[in-house]
């Protein structure tokens, strides 16, 4: 994981960010869209990870979450979600973004052949109420800043829905705010 500023603060819920390598729009598709939500619920079920908040985007994804050893929890997620949709894109022979996937890969990474993730992930810990209620107004209000959908409820990749009382794609630990 590259160098940050930012540093993960014990247990409690922390604000992540993790971006496609040069904000490659991948999550347009619902086959790559569906490893990542795979993969969060698979971290949920084996206690590994709780979440609270997300919203998936086409090049991005917004979390809060919590885990006992949050970077790790991380960093094992942008591995094996990398390692599948590489694994998807080969096997369909999706050489345009392969090509883009091995020419933004750092300099650095010399151990493979793409890089899908940036490094990092941002973690930003949720010190207060406040700070809380902002960073779910900007999960669940991203897709109505892109213009996407008027109504956050209608982005159908996001937490929005479990927290008006409908049912999401994910099950989140619901923060009472």
């Amino acid at each position: 994981m590259g160098r940050s500023r930012y540093h993960v603060l014990g247990t409690q819920p922390h604000f992540l960010t993790c971006t496609v390598i040069n904000w490659i729009p991948l999550f347009g598709k619902v086959e790559f869209t569906q490893i990542i939500l795979d993969s969060l619920n698979f971290l949920q079920r084996q206690q590994r990870l709780t979440l609270y908040a997300y919203v998936i985007m086409e090049n991005h994804l917004h979390i809060i979450a919590s885990a006992a050893s949050l970077s790790k929890e991380i960093g094992n997620f942008k591995s094996f979600t990398a390692r599948c949709i590489i694994d998807l894109l080969e096997k369909n022979n999706s050489n345009y973004i392969l090509n883009q996937l091995e020419f933004y890969k750092l300099k650095h990474k010399t151990r493979q052949e793409y890089q899908l993730w940036q490094e990092g992930f941002h973690p930003q810990a949720i010190l207060d109420e406040e700070m809380l209620r902002q960073k779910l107004d900007y999960i669940h209000n991203n897709p109505v800043r892109r213009g996407y959908v008027d109504d956050p409820a209608h982005w159908r990749y996001s937490s929005c829905r479990n927290y008006i009382g409908q049912l999401g794609l994910l099950q989140v630990e619901l923060i009472d705010v």
